[in-house]
């Protein structure tokens, strides 16, 4: 029977390594995701989705239990990807590659032009930048709150609410889906 995160992190941090394990499969294929739809590029996201797990190994002792070890994990996954979108747009690489992973489908209800629709939000969101990438993904694929978010991106709730306002809106002319 699996047992909560708490019980994994409290067993780590009391010496059972093998304990961060069961967390590393638990998140890591979402952990994974979020960082490939920030940064656009597989490699680079699967090399970064393993340093996220080992600074959270190193750091777990900072870890307060405020907030979920889910939403601190995604915290660290926010911080690290944002940062290599960032050091690699300073060396001059683009930022803009195809995105890694599917699941916009469920942004949209089935309908004749499915496909389309589709084709043109994946288009659309390949142009926003990582950090606008990245709240689209917490909200409508990871299901996460907006409080959750706000506590993985550091921005305040009306501020999470506003820029996914905003990024809908944008969405939606970049689509040509405008209603």
């Amino acid at each position: 029977m699996p047992h909560d995160d708490k019980y994994y992190v409290g067993r780590t941090r009391a010496g059972a390594v093998e304990a961060f394990g069961e967390l590393v499969d638990r998140y890591g294929g979402r952990v994974y995701s979020l960082v490939a739809r920030i940064v656009g590029n597989r490699e680079e996201a699967e090399e970064l989705a393993q340093d996220v797990f080992v600074k959270a190994f190193v750091h777990l002792g900072s870890f307060r239990e405020q907030c979920s070890f889910s939403t601190w994990l995604y915290r660290i996954a926010w911080n690290t990807a944002i940062s290599a979108t960032r050091r690699r747009r300073l060396r001059g690489l683009p930022l803009d590659e195809k995105l890694a992973d599917e699941g916009q489908d469920e942004w949209f209800d089935e309908g004749p032009d499915d496909d389309r629709r589709l084709e043109r939000l994946d288009a659309a969101l390949s142009t926003l930048p990582p950090d606008e990438r990245a709240l689209v993904l917490l909200f409508y694929t990871e299901e996460r709150s907006v409080e959750e978010i706000a506590a993985i991106t550091g921005l305040s709730r009306p501020n999470v609410k506003t820029k996914l306002h905003r990024i809908r809106k944008k969405l939606l002319i970049l689509t040509g889906d405008e209603r």
